[in-house]
């Protein structure tokens, strides 16, 4: 089977901070090339350019910030920490999403398993000796799941787009940041600090995300036992924190071993990000090496 991954462009107005693309970055260390626009033209993740999809997308920010509370994480957390939905492999996972379409990606509209396979095979292309890097790049954003009836179908606001600390101020580096105005947290003081619930250096470990495929996918791959590096543990987390590792911010909760996780998953992010154009991969051909790297790294069934 042959996959034809084709980039689409959602751009909408919003008031992320973006951060200047640096021309030497556009070749990545292993020869990667970072495509400078978009088939329509434009950046990655340009939230200001105009573009039919703009209110959807911009409500779809609305949502996710009223709603993505505290309290609300908390019991997310307990309910999908129970990992009672389903048992299945990795594999199976991947070709589940097939089915899921991810609503808040400004660049990007096909099915899942085409972005996962071509991050994971762009990683490889240019890190060959790190396998946990290329199979973290597949399994990403396996929780994605969550959108599927046999895991409750979870509204996309509660699923995916950009992620960011719950229990503290919200940063305006997040996109769409008026919007948390809405938010019951806004006004709460024992939320609306710079610290909140934490305190200096706690570790992101410590400090609870706004619920969505990247956690859920971490509580996956950590009760389930994975061997995976820790590294690869905080890309699967954090991968769509951009406030941390695109605008710096909230860089006063990380511990040490944060600082050192963030060198990967500024590497990782540039393939999760540019690799969304057109690109043939394969299925067949790679599935083989993706196989054995699952039973490496993973038991053959999981708990969902």
């Amino acid at each position: 089977m042959t996959i034809l991954i084709e980039q689409q462009q959602f751009g909408i107005e919003a008031e992320e901070n973006k951060v200047p693309i640096d021309e030497k970055e556009l070749v990545l260390d292993g020869g990667f090339v970072v495509p400078q626009a978009n088939s329509f033209g434009h950046t990655f993740r340009d939230y200001d350019v105009e573009s039919e999809r703009q209110q959807g997308v911009e409500n779809f920010y609305r949502i996710n910030h009223i709603n993505q509370t505290y309290d609300f994480v908390k019991r997310m957390r307990e309910e999908y920490g129970k990992l009672n939905r389903m048992e299945m492999s990795i594999w199976e996972c991947c070709e589940l999403l097939n089915d899921v379409v991810d609503e808040s990606d400004p660049d990007l509209d096909e099915p899942q398993i085409e972005h996962l396979l071509q991050t994971a095979e762009a990683i490889r292309k240019d890190y060959p000796n790190e396998d946990w890097l290329h199979l973290t790049g597949l399994i990403h954003d396996l929780g994605k799941v969550l959108l599927l009836p046999n895991f409750g179908g979870l509204p996309q606001w509660a699923v995916v787009g950009d992620t960011y600390p719950v229990g503290c101020a919200f940063d305006e580096s997040i996109v769409h940041h008026k919007y948390f105005k809405e938010n019951p947290d806004y006004n709460n003081p024992a939320y609306n600090t710079k610290y909140g619930v934490y305190s200096e250096g706690c570790g992101l470990n410590n400090v609870m995300m706004s619920f969505g495929h990247d956690d859920y996918m971490y509580l996956v791959a950590k009760e389930n036992k994975t061997t995976l590096p820790s590294a690869g543990l905080f890309i699967i987390r954090y991968h769509s924190f951009y406030a941390l590792h695109r605008s710096g911010a909230y860089k006063h909760l990380m511990n040490e071993e944060d600082a050192e996780n963030l060198k990967w998953l500024h590497i990782f992010n540039k393939y999760d990000l540019y690799s969304k154009s057109k690109e043939r991969i394969n299925v067949e051909e790679v599935k083989p090496y993706y196989l054995s790297l699952i039973e490496r790294y993973f038991p053959a069934k999981l708990r969902w």
